[in-house]
């Protein structure tokens, strides 16, 4: 069995950030994704603009340089394979994560730092054998963009229904609906709109989002206004066909004519590993248990790192401030003391 200091599950930009601090305080971490490098991001549209800066999207010490004030997906994805890169971390890309197992006897090795075995982390490649490897701690750090939220409707499960778009391109001269009022849903209304889409929007609330950005603000309600998108605002969708959607609304019942359908509503954290490890989560919150300080769950050696700490409210941590967790757990971790606030 390999050994190592931190197992630390998902290589987003937390994950990562958890991995810089472990390397300079003299532990080894092995980085463990199902997906590619920062895999949540390249989710994101292929035209999207950062809300933040490229100094508040930084991590471990190195400089986010951009021309423009606000960083593109593009250069984000180019900066974190730098980062991972110029600092040397142990990344292992598409690698599924199937089983942590605690050690409860006191193990015959010990970690290079000298820290006993706590846990066991079986892991399995797209194509080979399954490895093990032995760790003291382990950081969950798994996201959300893998686990969309349902509309629990009939035709859900349909081919032409996506749960997350990149670019509006396919779309063109298709009728499209888009499920949602909130930042994805407004990006993907007008980039699909541009590439030559009829797009309506299906919003259960009264009005576009608050939380949409300010600078997009504008033009999706001028293109409404204009009526070039359509919107069923206090609707929701109750079934879907192969070329139609069932929209409830205040006027009853209606067909929308649909090719295309993106869900936009929205995603469930990652619970599955810290379940399987015994930690807590509150049934309400979705919160799994923990010290917002060190990030410790009250399981031994067992960490969160970056959203999934916020349970199911996503918009409560994002890379500006899970990017500080991992100087907390590693602080935690070598008797330090943490200097983040909670």
């Amino acid at each position: 069995m390999e050994v190592t200091d931190l197992v630390i599950v998902g290589a987003g930009p937390c994950g990562l950030a958890a991995a810089i601090a472990a390397q300079r305080a003299g532990l080894r971490a092995v980085v463990v994704d199902r997906g590619c490098l920062v895999h949540g991001l390249t989710h994101y549209p292929a035209e999207m603009t950062f809300f933040s800066t490229a100094e508040r999207l930084a991590i471990g010490g190195v400089p986010f340089i951009v021309a423009t004030d606000k960083p593109t997906r593009r250069d984000a994805l180019t900066y974190y394979r730098e980062v991972a890169s110029h600092c040397a971390l142990d990344v292992r890309q598409y690698r599924t994560v199937d089983a942590v197992v605690p050690v409860h006897e006191v193990p015959e090795t010990v970690t290079p730092s000298g820290r006993p075995v706590q846990w066991r982390v079986m892991t399995r490649p797209l194509v080979g054998a399954p490895s093990e490897v032995g760790a003291h701690a382990l950081v969950i750090a798994t996201g959300y963009f893998g686990n969309p939220r349902r509309l629990g409707v009939p035709g859900e499960g349909l081919p032409h229904v996506r749960h997350g778009y990149t670019e509006g391109h396919t779309a063109w001269g298709q009728q499209v609906v888009i499920v949602g009022g909130a930042n994805s849903a407004v990006d993907a209304a007008l980039t699909m709109l541009r590439a030559g889409a009829r797009v309506t929007l299906v919003h259960t609330g009264e009005g576009i989002s608050d939380r949409v950005k300010p600078w997009v603000r504008p033009e999706i309600e001028a293109r409404i206004r204009e009526g070039r998108i359509t919107v069923r605002f206090g609707s929701r969708v109750t079934a879907i066909e192969p070329e139609a959607v069932c929209v409830a609304g205040p006027a009853g019942e209606e067909w929308l004519p649909a090719t295309q359908v993106y869900t936009m509503i929205g995603y469930h954290p990652e619970t599955g590993l810290l379940a399987q490890a015994g930690v807590p989560i509150d049934h309400e919150s979705g919160i799994p248990a923990h010290d917002p300080a060190t990030m410790a769950t009250p399981v031994r050696g067992v960490y969160l790192a970056g959203v999934i700490a916020s349970g199911n409210q996503a918009n409560r941590i994002f890379i500006e401030n899970g990017r500080d967790h991992g100087d907390a757990i590693i602080a935690h971790l070598t008797g330090a003391g943490s200097t983040v606030s909670p």
